[in-house]
């Protein structure tokens, strides 16, 4: 898959030059106020299409990759790459993400691979919510590099119902790759944390959905595999079919003991669907 460059420059110039009624195809005069604004449009052109170029290169290595796989028993049993990628403002979801990775690394042949994506609070703000530090063990994830992993499972905290904004501002930032469906065919689930029992455990799986499909990426929902732990009323517990999740409460309650073997259940579920996806191609 090659991604085509198609951004051209004259159709930026409705931004700088709001004086011309329709942008100018072979002319294009810039006044002297607005050189600067036009040599950072020049910048700004050159860099994105440096990523689209850095992607488009990566795509193609990975397609020889996959090719080389098929042609030798070897290759194709090569490591399968799982990408956990969460968000977690007051450690919840950090805990239940830790506890997929464990579960993902149950598999043979699975390695999984926590990551984080960037805080968009500023730290005084941060302070302010008594949120505590983040993890050092685990580094920040930028969008270009999902294109290594094989497969993903994405952990956050509900908003109103949908995914933190930081989280959905990772999945806005990624639109080089969904531009060249970089990340097309490939396995995804969703962990998650809310308030409370009417907080989103299930609308903030189905509204993330949506980040999966214009991606093309293939949502894993846990079904019912989780068995008896699914229909536990005897206690409370996060989750359901579309994933394992937890509940903050006011931020003083933990993942049970439940909640976490429902997040490593679906960490090997969906690492053991990512391996065979890996080694037996949709196109095979």
């Amino acid at each position: 898959m090659i991604c085509h460059v198609k951004k051209r420059l004259s159709d930026y110039s409705y931004v700088f030059f709001e004086d011309k009624p329709k942008p100018q195809k072979h002319h294009l005069s810039v006044s002297p106020g607005s050189r600067h604004s036009f040599f950072l449009l020049l910048f700004c052109n050159k860099v994105s299409f440096n990523i689209r170029r850095v992607i488009e290169i990566s795509i193609q290595h990975k397609q020889l990759v996959n090719r080389d796989q098929m042609s030798s028993p070897v290759a194709a049993m090569a490591t399968t790459k799982l990408y956990i990628v969460y968000y977690s403002l007051y450690g919840h979801v950090e805990t239940m993400a830790r506890e997929v990775q464990r579960g993902a690394n149950a598999v043979q042949g699975v390695e999984a691979t926590l990551w984080q994506v960037p805080e968009t609070l500023s730290s005084v703000i941060l302070q302010k919510m008594k949120a505590p530090g983040k993890a050092n063990d685990v580094p920040e994830i930028r969008p270009e590099q999902l294109i290594d992993a094989d497969g993903f499972l994405f952990g956050f905290p509900s908003r109103f119902g949908v995914m933190a904004a930081q989280f959905k501002a990772f999945f806005d930032a990624s639109h080089e790759l969904w531009e060249c469906q970089a990340l097309a065919g490939k396995p995804a689930g969703i962990f998650w944390s809310t308030g409370f029992h009417g907080g989103g455990q299930e609308l903030t799986a189905l509204t993330a959905v949506t980040q999966l499909a214009h991606h093309g990426m293939i949502f894993v929902p846990l079904g019912y595999t989780f068995g008896s732990g699914m229909f536990e009323m005897n206690e409370v517990k996060g989750g359901s079919s579309y994933g394992a999740g937890t509940y903050a409460a006011d931020g003083s309650r933990e993942p049970t003991e439940l909640e976490l073997q429902q997040a490593f259940h679906q960490g090997k579920y969906v690492a053991e669907i990512t391996k065979k996806l890996k080694n037996k191609p949709l196109s095979a």
